[in-house]
């Protein structure tokens, strides 16, 4: 059995944002090794994260970001539980920082189910052309593949986050749910860019 100092739980928290005692208690778990520490961590925040997801998340702010020079501009709205959140200088820091994100990578939806089906659409006939020739079971999945692709690439919460690309906009949001304490949902964006 591995010891657990304080400044190995120290060390956990910082790179994870997790509370003392579950740090200390996924190194435990872990025997002393950081990494399995940090799955074990992933896991119970997921878990954690997907029980608070049915709560209602009714409060919230809405958050912009203008570019240096003026050229891009990002208003984001993201719910909480509670306005006590709402006001909180981490909520605020994680609104801001994915409004820069949105700057810097551009998604067209925050999520999958919100993408335009006639984009899809588009994107399956341009995958269709690049598969011509092949096998009819080899352009089933280079369609389905090529699409999987696209939607990874261009929805806010599988993008990798631009301040950490270790992690995607979604695992950041179920950490936050995590350290915070309630629900927290994206709703909405809206990113300008001038000519576009």
């Amino acid at each position: 059995m591995a010891t657990i100092s304080a400044s190995m739980v120290n060390e956990l928290r910082k790179r994870t944002g997790a509370g003392l005692m579950d740090c200390k208690g996924a190194l435990v778990e872990a025997n002393g090794d950081e990494e399995g520490a940090i799955a074990i961590l992933k896991k119970k925040g997921i878990a954690k994260a997907a029980k608070k997801a049915g709560r209602e998340a009714s409060e919230g702010i809405i958050e912009s970001y203008i570019h240096m020079g003026g050229k891009v501009g990002v208003m984001i709205e993201i719910n909480c539980e509670s306005d006590f959140v709402a006001k909180n200088d981490d909520f605020k820091a994680f609104a801001r920082d994915v409004c820069m994100h949105i700057a810097a990578a551009s998604p067209i939806a925050v999520s999958r189910e919100e993408v335009d089906p006639a984009i899809l659409e588009k994107e399956k006939e341009a995958a269709m052309g690049q598969a011509e020739g092949k096998p009819a079971a080899a352009v089933e999945k280079i369609v389905e593949g090529k699409v999987n692709k696209y939607l990874e690439q261009n929805c806010l919460l599988e993008q990798p986050f631009v301040k950490n690309t270790d992690q995607t906009v979604g695992e950041l949001l179920t950490q936050k749910i995590q350290t915070i304490g309630e629900n927290l949902k994206i709703r909405r964006f809206v990113r300008y860019a001038i000519g576009d």
